[in-house]
């Protein structure tokens, strides 16, 4: 079994058709049948069913999605971190959800820029349960999330406390309207939130990222939950407004890392996290 192999599986699985798959691989149609042909040959069973429609994953092959991933993922990394120049003598990858992409982990990426400069740095956007099975099969360094889940081997180590307040793009709301949108920010706010709202109908819009609900609001006017300090800009420029008299929810932020890791930069990395989150805590709304 090779990387080619499991790329070409899971450029199959991705477009459904062998044919497809070789257009984006800039193969032939016959070094694609060869490639899966081998690799079924090496696991003793069927991936694919093919028909005039595509080809379907039968279940051995559906089992294999996530083997094959990981051996892409392992082979990407072990090319980026042998393969770097020698200015470079070391690479981080770190990941988290995008809204704490808004303002703090570019911070981050800053103050890792001027003080280790010799460090490639990965950047990801992801949410709780991919990021969780990048850290547990090691092919992530480093992630941010809201809702973790505790592993073995892994450390959750609260960051700072968001806080979630409700915006709307008219200045004189009082609360969830028709256009409301609820972001589903995790059980804990949605625990909150019906204790705050035990009577209000059931949103006509959900959105599961907040960069989503700004864009829904700016676009077509409403109201949603932000962090404070992802909706700051907004509210500055006039774009959106807090709204008086509405609850504010405490919604933390973890950093999630291996317990023991061989990355000579990552307590370097960790340290910086630390660091501006000390910040972020006393500059809290």
């Amino acid at each position: 079994m090779d990387i080619d192999q499991a790329r070409t599986f899971l450029a199959i699985t991705a477009h459904g058709s062998f044919l497809e798959a070789s257009k984006q691989l800039h193969l032939t149609q016959s070094t694609v049948s060869a490639r899966i042909q081998r690799l079924e040959e090496e696991l003793g069973t069927r991936l694919f069913v093919r028909n005039r429609s595509g080809a379907n994953l039968t279940l051995a092959g559906r089992r294999f999605v996530d083997y094959a991933k990981r051996l892409v993922l392992t082979a990407d990394q072990a090319r980026d971190d042998i393969g770097l120049p020698e200015r470079y003598r070391a690479s981080l990858r770190i990941g988290g959800r995008i809204a704490l992409w808004e303002g703090f982990l570019p911070q981050w990426v800053g103050w890792m820029r001027s003080q280790a400069t010799d460090v490639v740095i990965h950047s990801e956007i992801g949410f709780e349960e991919d990021l969780m099975h990048r850290l547990i099969e090691g092919s992530l360094d480093i992630g941010l999330m809201y809702t973790p889940r505790h592993s073995p081997g892994l450390i959750v180590e609260h960051l700072f406390d968001e806080t979630l307040v409700l915006v709307s793009s008219r200045p004189d709301d009082t609360g969830p309207g028709e256009d409301y949108i609820y972001i589903e920010w995790g059980p804990g706010f949605y625990a909150q939130h019906a204790q705050s709202y035990p009577d209000l109908a059931r949103p006509s819009q959900v959105a599961n990222i907040g960069w989503l609900g700004i864009q829904l609001v700016l676009s077509n006017g409403g109201s949603c939950f932000l962090p404070a300090r992802m909706a700051a800009s907004f509210i500055a420029a006039g774009h959106l407004y807090r709204v008086a008299g509405s609850p504010k929810y405490i919604h933390p932020a973890y950093m999630i890392y291996p317990r023991d890791s061989d990355n000579p930069v990552m307590d370097h990395a960790i340290t910086g996290l630390r660091e501006l989150a000390i910040r972020e805590r006393s500059t809290a709304v």
